[in-house]
């Protein structure tokens, strides 16, 4: 008898012990938002700014992931992510009509340019983005493309089949499969050109060799939602953190600071504050 108590004691024991080392897996989980967001709003230095705010204002901590937008849906997809910030506006309404996310909120804007060298051999400065790709086609000049399915890349492949170009398979036409910043190294390696969003380029054209040739076109806007997940298609989403997250990006004293962020380096904005704002003003 005393034999089984003491084995009763010691299975009461351990069944005690996974459960608090379960309950304080549970309780750092929740304190950890997994933020699934592009290259851009990382390589702009803009989430430097936010994200501690974010951090000391809520008591969580923020684990950023930065890729593009369609490998952060795929996270969010697959219960990776607690909250994502991308800038894919079709690829978005998909992931929304499938059921992943239960919120799509406006958060910012800007806007992509066509970089290249000064020298700009296939002649574009000044045209639009469809004139602009055709006369790189023409003069088979080097474009370098992220190739990465990100924002940026889904952008980039709608300007090429609105110019009714089929660059895939060109000598000319050469995919990185990287982020932002690095492909805008790489262009600036090979002497080519580059579709980017600006505020990266702003925040790291020092040294690149590259200038703004294309830009000011109407296709050319870059816009942000924030996007909370759905947990009925993951039990691993931190659905409190990322409504968390979801909401200060969309608070006024939050859209303060991104209308202000760059102003001081460049003399001009990176971003301009969206949120509240009727989606049918900019275009969507």
């Amino acid at each position: 008898m005393r034999k089984n108590g003491l084995i009763s004691r010691i299975v009461t024991g351990f069944i005690l012990c996974t459960l608090l080392a379960t309950a304080g897996q549970v309780s750092a989980a929740s304190k950890t938002v997994i933020l699934a967001t592009t290259t851009s709003t990382q390589d702009s230095g803009l989430l430097d700014l936010l994200v501690p705010i974010f951090e000391k204002e809520s008591g969580l901590q923020v684990k950023t992931i930065s890729v593009g937008s369609g490998q952060a849906m795929k996270m969010g997809e697959k219960g990776e992510a607690d909250v994502l910030l991308v800038h894919s506006p079709d690829a978005e309404k998909k992931f929304m009509a499938d059921g992943f996310g239960v919120s799509r909120r406006l958060v910012m804007h800007n806007d992509f340019i066509i970089v290249g060298p000064a020298a700009d051999p296939a002649k574009i400065k000044g045209v639009t983005a469809a004139e602009a790709l055709k006369r790189i086609a023409q003069s088979t000049s080097i474009f370098v493309s992220r190739g990465d399915n990100s924002g940026t890349n889904a952008k980039e492949k709608g300007l090429w089949k609105a110019a009714a170009i089929t660059p895939d398979g060109q000598k000319w036409y050469q995919q990185t499969g990287l982020g932002m910043g690095q492909t805008l190294n790489v262009a600036a390696e090979k002497h080519g050109y580059t579709l980017t969003d600006r505020a990266t380029f702003l925040a790291l054209k020092k040294g690149l060799g590259l200038v703004i040739l294309t830009e000011g076109d109407s296709k050319l806007l870059n816009i942000y939602h924030v996007i909370e997940l759905n947990p009925a298609k993951s039990p691993k989403i931190n659905v409190i953190g990322g409504k968390a997250f979801a909401d200060f990006m969309t608070v006024k004293k939050t859209q303060d600071l991104i209308g202000r962020f760059g102003v001081e380096k460049f003399g001009a904005p990176l971003f301009f504050p969206d949120a509240g704002k009727n989606p049918a003003s900019l275009g969507l």
